[in-house]
């Protein structure tokens, strides 16, 4: 215990003492948590039944034994039953005569945290007078008197209920307080419809899942507070939940493609609980995590074919490459030309399947979508057909966004070339890109061939399946598949009024802005901290530093100099990088994450539904790359 706590007990104890009233508090455990010294003179208790810890049940059997109830004669039993009775937690009010002739009042109240606190007040006075006035009232009818008396006992113990009353009133508007502060800070949204569908309740978190929707919603009916394409998605599930049939879904909200999860729960009086979530990033999160595993299966699955297959075709090379140096015929020498000439194109179909299901990672970085856009310009044009337009429509605003642009480029080549084959000699193939509703990038290619047959509607993504006959390896589009899976987005394909059209979702980050200045780097390896040092101070930063969540936000509340955070995912104490990422959320600088854990981790999964995570070690380039110079959204 420190000094003010300390001091402040002292001063508790000081003040219970100029009390006149004798007061004890037990625990859970019926043991003493404190008294005043009035407690102790009123029952002329020793030390150790007053010290914290003393038994409840021991001191009412001191009590006893020294004829504080009268003659008893079991006191066993009697002690039985006072434990019985403070066990049960339960207000009371009673008086009792003692045997020294004095008279106390008792009056008993439970504790919110547990325990039990009773003050014992000195009657006696009171009752004397009332005796007094018995004895000298002659004009009194004794009936009148024996009233009087009722009413005044009835008046104390009135006014111990009201008391009680009062301190469960107290009771009940802080637990109201803290639940309603706890509801507001969790990120989704509680609310209660009554039977008509008007909101009684809400934590005033709807906009924050539904943005653009009012958070003060009392008295509105969820159709008004939803909208009418929201609500249309909730409300065979909300009238399923009005009888009884408790779910939980998830749809995509129209306004600005997130992905919300709703739970409806019956009351049973006929209204319903609901909580939504914003699950967006966590179903990004998951579409990569599912994506990565299928890609470990299928290298698992082809790792041992594909060593065999490729040594069965070396030594096919090798024996066509032996026969074609001898003397054969014409026919005999076009047979081992097309055997050698399979064989290679089975090397390359294995270079392929390992492109697909190596340890083929996802880089994001700051990229300049413009300028990449310009370039696939500039790279496909030369292998488009003289009468093949290529059409660059660039609708995204001028934000370096997260992303990998070597594997995002290289998909949408192979998506041009596949388009170029479709429109053979002549034609047009446009590329667009715009933001929906600050949640993805979508990038779509149309042209003007014939369009996706019915059976490559259907198979188009599965390797392997290709049109082109022997020209083509059936692993261009499901490459492209695969590199959006990984980032958590999604690839659709159709055909349009002119042709085929193949839509790409990518999530849309923005990457962090740093202008220089000032970089807080939170990190508990003081080796390590020290390496990350170096590292911003070469890209131009002044470096402060903290080892725990509750000191970096310390730092960052009260230093407006900071720019950039960079924090380690496990720090000391039990907050983590994430939760300092969710108090430092809304800041006006970004939070970069570095982890050592696994990417199968649980919390390096949550970190990579939030953005982007440096994984250690890595370089100064890498750090650079995930940071943009300032720009204006």
């Amino acid at each position: 215990m420190d000094y003010s706590e300390k001091q402040t007990r002292v001063m508790a104890t000081a003040g219970l003492n100029l009390i006149a009233q004798a007061l004890s508090i037990y625990d859970n455990d019926l043991r003493l948590a404190v008294c005043n010294r009035r407690f102790q003179e009123m029952f002329d208790l020793p030390d150790e039944l007053t010290s914290p810890g003393a038994s409840f049940e021991e001191t009412i059997e001191h009590m006893a034994l020294k004829g504080e109830y009268g003659d008893v004669e079991d006191i066993a039993a009697l002690v039985q039953a006072r434990v019985d009775q403070a066990r049960a937690f339960e207000p009371h009010y009673v008086e009792r005569r003692r045997n020294n002739g004095q008279v106390i009042s008792i009056e008993g109240a439970p504790l919110p945290q547990g325990g039990w606190v009773t003050v014992y007040t000195d009657i006696t006075r009171t009752k004397r007078v009332e005796e007094l006035l018995r004895t000298r009232s002659a004009e009194l009818s004794d009936q009148v008197l024996s009233h009087a008396e009722e009413l005044s006992a009835t008046n104390r113990e009135l006014a111990a209920t009201i008391s009680a009353l009062e301190e469960a009133k107290r009771q009940l508007t802080e637990i109201e307080s803290r639940t309603r502060l706890t509801t507001e800070m969790m990120p989704a949204h509680i609310a209660h419809v009554d039977a008509d569908g008007h909101y009684t309740f809400t934590n005033r978190r709807l906009s924050s899942v539904f943005p653009g929707r009012p958070s003060e919603i009392v008295g509105l009916h969820i159709s008004e507070a939803l909208g009418e394409m929201a609500y249309a998605k909730i409300e065979p599930n909300l009238l399923a939940a009005y009888t009884g049939t408790n779910s939980v879904f998830e749809f995509n909200e129209d306004h600005n493609q997130r992905r919300i999860r709703v739970a409806l729960t019956s009351d049973q009086s006929g209204g319903v609980y609901i909580l939504s979530m914003d699950i967006t990033e966590e179903t990004q999160a998951r579409v990569a995590l599912q994506q990565s595993r299928r890609r470990a299966m299928a290298a698992q699955m082809t790792s041992g074919l594909a060593h065999d297959f490729s040594n069965l075709l070396t030594i096919i090379l090798g024996m066509q490459g032996k026969l074609a140096k001898m003397h054969l015929t014409k026919e005999a020498e076009d047979l081992v030309q097309g055997t050698l000439s399979a064989a290679r194109r089975g090397g390359r179909l294995l270079n392929r399947i390992a492109d697909m299901t190596g340890n083929r990672t996802l880089r994001p970085q700051a990229t300049d979508l413009h300028a990449l856009l310009q370039d696939l310009k500039l790279l496909a044009s030369p292998s488009l057909p003289q009468a093949v337009g290529l059409s660059v429509l660039d609708n995204t605003p001028d934000q370096l966004l997260l992303l990998d642009p070597g594997m995002l480029q290289d998909s949408l080549l192979n998506l041009v070339l596949n388009a170029r084959d479709a429109c053979g000699t002549s034609g047009q193939i446009t590329v667009s890109a715009h933001i929906v509703g600050q949640t993805w990038l979508e990038i779509s290619l149309t042209d003007t061939g014939p369009g996706f047959s019915k059976e490559a509607l259907d198979k188009a993504l599965n390797p392997f399946f290709t049109t082109k006959g022997g020209e083509g390896s059936g692993l261009g589009l499901p490459m492209v598949y695969d590199m959006v899976k990984l980032a958590g987005g999604d690839m659709r394909i159709s055909n349009t009024l002119t042709g085929a059209q193949v839509v790409l979702r990518l999530p849309y980050r923005v990457a962090p802005a740093a202008r220089g200045g000032m970089a807080l780097l939170v990190e508990d390896s003081d080796d390590l901290r020290a390496a990350f040092r170096d590292m911003l101070i070469d890209l131009g930063f002044s470096v402060i530093e903290a080892t725990s969540v509750d000191e970096a936000c310390a730092l960052a509340a009260n230093l407006d100099e900071i720019t950039l955070v960079l924090s380690d995912i496990r720090l000391q104490g039990e907050a983590t990088g994430l939760d300092l990422e969710e108090r430092l959320r809304g800041s006006l600088f970004p939070v970069i994450l570095m982890t050592s854990l696994p990417p199968t981790d649980p919390q390096h999964r949550t970190a990579l539904s939030r953005g982007p995570v440096l994984q250690k070690p890595f370089t100064t380039s890498q750090l650079s790359a995930l940071i943009s110079p300032e720009h204006t959204s």
